[in-house]
């Protein structure tokens, strides 16, 4: 049997990732066998969770992934460890599906990990609208975070009394803070100190009584059933798709990986900031990152820029997702207001903003040529920066509720080229992601 947790807040901020990853630290570093999710769509609280658990992390949404690939996910980890660490989104209502949605669905006890940084005896207040707010919410008990020290660690648990499972308080120290910026985390690996600060956190943590708790003593959790994942068809059997990855271009869904290689393709890594020289291929994925903050060394990469450029007269695809569109643009103008000249393969300027562009779920179910019966690819859009472009689009995306901005984020087309805001979960639709990386 396998123990496992869902991390949830009262809202963003309050320290989930924080929490998760030191519990996944905590207990990896003992020896446990470890497996760390994330709930809804991210690419760099992952990055996070697996330097703590030591392992690589999916993304559980009920609707991008759909409730089977959800299941499927969760079986093949409870399989094989010991604890299962999933972190929630926002906070533990918000969204539709939400972090409250997958416990219920999946029965997995939810801890409230609560900045308590200004509150006392409302902390138990909080905790008790999110646990009882959802009939039947399957609960493990309360974390206060944040707190300035004993004597106001023991007023908070004062305050919760007998009313739920008391899990501990983590004391307010910047050793083990994460940093932040725009779009969310910084980088795991751009920080030479990260698996200290998860280190610290998760010495932090073992002096509470959760992190005292041997799995051992945890409940054990009953994983869903799941019908097995069907083969996938080997669409891309002998391709060659180069991946660009690196600082500039860090937002890779582990999962978006596997399935390109499980339907057949070959993927060879390079990092545009190192100088590496585009790797000989048949296609190339230009992910989303953050080029706005590299924007002088990926202009010097005149010389990338020229091997793309074959690429493209070749007719070789290349698929830019998000940031990877911005390093195509003729000019990226960065948040201090300089603009740089980029790789000139997409007409258009990139114009970092100063407050979010767009952020929801999306959906693309091509049309015309490109349209495939019964498929989908469904995924999501964040961004901060807009696209200037004379360029007229090709498709859109179609926002999952009537929320999204617009009408759904342009996909254009420019030769071989093929750009998007859009972030696309490759599973959804393995058969249209494939075509992202085929000659039309």
């Amino acid at each position: 049997m396998t123990a496992a947790v869902l991390i949830a807040a009262p809202a963003s901020g309050q320290g989930k990732t924080t929490l998760a990853c030191a519990l996944a630290r905590r207990h990896a570093r003992a020896g446990a066998r470890v497996r760390a999710f994330k709930c809804g769509p991210d690419f760099l609280d992952p990055q996070w969770l697996a330097l703590a658990s030591g392992a690589p992390v999916h993304g559980l949404d009920l609707w991008i992934n759909g409730e089977a690939d959800c299941a499927q996910r969760l079986v093949h980890a409870a399989a094989e460890v010991d604890l299962v660490v999933i972190e929630g989104v926002m906070g533990l209502h918000d969204g539709e599906p939400s972090a409250a949605d997958l416990a219920l669905r999946f029965g997995v006890p939810v801890l409230a990990v609560v900045d308590a940084s200004a509150m006392a005896g409302t902390l138990a207040a909080v905790a008790h609208g999110l646990q009882t707010w959802r009939p039947g919410l399957p609960w493990a008990g309360v974390m206060a975070n944040r707190v300035a020290g004993a004597r106001h660690a023991q007023m908070l648990q004062q305050a919760v009394g007998e009313r739920m499972p008391w899990c501990g308080a983590l004391m307010r120290d910047d050793g083990f803070t994460l940093p932040s910026r725009h779009l969310g985390l910084a980088g795991a690996a751009e920080l030479p100190d990260a698996l200290d600060r998860l280190d610290r956190a998760a010495d932090a943590l073992a002096a509470t009584p959760l992190g005292s708790r041997p799995l051992a003593d945890w409940p054990q959790w009953q994983p869903p059933t799941a019908e097995p994942a069907a083969a996938l068809p080997l669409l891309l059997a002998g391709r060659r798709i180069s991946v660009a990855r690196d600082a500039a271009f860090a937002f890779i869904y582990a999962a978006n990986l596997d399935t390109l290689r499980n339907m057949g393709a070959d993927l060879r890594f390079f990092s545009p900031l190192a100088g590496d020289a585009l790797p000989d291929c048949d296609a190339v994925w230009l992910p989303g990152g953050y080029p706005e903050l590299h924007a002088v060394r990926l202009a010097e990469r005149t010389d990338l820029r020229e091997q793309l450029a074959a690429h493209l007269a070749a007719g070789r695809p290349v698929w830019a997702e998000c940031g990877g569109m911005m390093a195509l643009a003729d000019t990226l103008v960065d948040g201090n207001g300089s603009a740089h000249a980029l790789w000139g393969l997409l007409p258009g300027t990139a114009v970092l903003g100063k407050r979010l562009a767009a952020l929801g779920p999306h959906a693309w179910a091509p049309q015309g040529p490109q349209a495939a019966p019964g498929q989908t690819l469904r995924g999501h859009s964040f961004h901060w920066s807009r696209f200037d472009t004379p360029l007229v689009p090709w498709q859109r995306t179609r926002p999952a509720r009537g929320t999204a901005a617009g009408d759904g984020e342009p996909i254009y087309r420019y030769g071989a080229l093929k750009a998007s805001w859009f972030h696309p979960w490759f599973a959804s639709a393995p058969a249209l992601a494939a075509q992202l990386f085929l000659p039309d």
